[in-house]
């Protein structure tokens, strides 16, 4: 199976701008392939994971990534998407965003000498002439073309800023600077991208005659229809400190029966013949292609260790019903208390077990929260800090759901 066919057969490819002709480019590893990332957040989210699956997959076949950190489209912000206009982040802060980025991708994807490249776009967009810019790109750009676009279109009612219509012109502006330095001659994006990449095929093909390419992926979405990675906590992050290796297990972990064949095609490299097998499996059977869907990811973003101790931890509290030495924990100081105790309530929101103090109240109200196997039966109820001492206490969500919280 050439690796065109196997991104097919997983589910991979959304659209091409020649099937054929990227095919060949991508089967014989000549292609130099950029996919982009603007550092809006401190952390890659498993939305980003579609994008890295796909440059690792590519990579393997002898095709070389440029991983574009979008320093400078970051300060213009992407409407894709977006029902309102993002919050404008300072310089500093997304420098240190695309700093994090760069040391999460390495997981992923091989930065060695002469494997794969990682440029930041500030270095050509930040000092644009705009006159300049307007009379040499600008130029050839068709406003109503620019309104077609879906990604413009939604937004058209609510208020779209100049500074973001200004967005396709730069991203396409990276792929002609990406193309003259590099020989940059795929871009690939999620599905959602496809008017911006068209944008920059157009803009090299009047401004050089060269011909490149386009493709995009398939958006990671659940059965119905619906954007993966959140939870009731939030977004599901890469970086570990924001989302720790065994919640990251767990969030893949359960997963619903009908999306779990489907993740493990397109954020695994587990073979499609062994997939194959998994779809066989019904009802309380399908657990076992949980399982290696959670394994596979985690150690893929977190490594064999953090997997190992994630995959151990979930399957003594899914066999017990109790908790683990590795389950997640969270370590309060004395500023967390108020006159040396902190309420339940308080305590829940801390862990982030749950999204809102309302929440908290009513999960209790329902009898769904225990501490030490006791179960909490007032929204009042209060812990000391002699009681946080030591280990601690578990809290336990539910019949599944461990956290250990205690005082540094």
């Amino acid at each position: 199976m050439t690796l065109y066919d196997e991104l097919k057969a997983r589910g991979l490819v959304a659209q091409t701008t020649n099937e054929e002709e990227i095919s060949e480019l991508i089967n014989n590893g000549k292609a130099t392939f950029y996919i982009g990332f603007d550092p809006t957040a401190d952390s890659l989210h498993i939305g980003h994971l579609m994008q890295l699956i796909t440059m690792r997959h590519l990579q393997r076949a002898g095709n070389k990534p440029i991983a574009l950190l979008g320093g400078g489209t970051a300060m213009v912000g992407d409407p894709t998407g977006k029902t309102d206009m993002r919050k404008m982040l300072s310089a500093e802060t997304i420098q240190h965003n695309a700093e994090c980025f760069r040391r999460q991708m390495s997981k992923i994807v091989d930065f060695s000498e002469g494997n794969a490249i990682m440029v930041n776009n500030a270095d050509w967009l930040l000092n644009l002439n705009y006159v300049e810019f307007l009379r040499d790109v600008g130029v050839h750009f068709s406003v109503n073309r620019m309104l077609t676009a879906e990604c413009f279109k939604s937004r058209l009612e609510r208020g779209l800023s100049f500074l973001e219509f200004n967005y396709m012109l730069m991203q396409s502006y990276d792929f002609f600077v990406l193309n003259q330095r590099y020989g940059g001659n795929l871009q690939c994006g999620g599905d959602d991208q496809w008017s911006n990449i068209l944008g920059g095929i157009d803009l090299i093909r009047r401004k050089t005659g060269k011909t490149v390419y386009g493709i995009t992926f398939t958006l990671l979405l659940t059965s119905d229809g619906r954007k993966m990675g959140k939870t009731e906590k939030g977004a599901v992050w890469l970086e570990p400190e924001k989302t720790s290796p065994y919640d990251f297990y767990q969030y893949w972990r359960n997963v619903d029966d009908s999306d779990v064949i489907n993740c493990l095609k397109l954020v695994t490299f587990v073979p499609l013949e062994e997939i194959a097998q998994y779809e066989k499996l019904e009802g309380a059977e399908l657990n076992k292609a949980k399982e290696r869907l959670a394994y596979e990811v985690t150690k893929l973003v977190h490594g064999q260790e953090e997997a190992e101790k994630a995959l151990a931890a979930a399957r003594a509290i899914f066999s017990s019903g109790t908790a683990s030495s590795d389950m997640p924990e969270t370590i309060l100081t004395g500023k967390d208390l108020e006159n040396g105790a902190i309420t339940i309530t308080d305590l829940l929101a801390k862990t982030k077990l749950v999204p809102s103090k309302g929440e908290a109240r009513r999960l209790i109200d329902q009898g769904g929260i225990t501490v030490n196997d006791e179960k909490v039966k007032s929204v009042t109820e209060t812990f000391t800090a002699e009681q946080l001492s030591g280990d601690g206490l578990i809290i336990r969500k539910g019949k599944k759901v461990f956290h250990r919280v205690r005082l540094a």
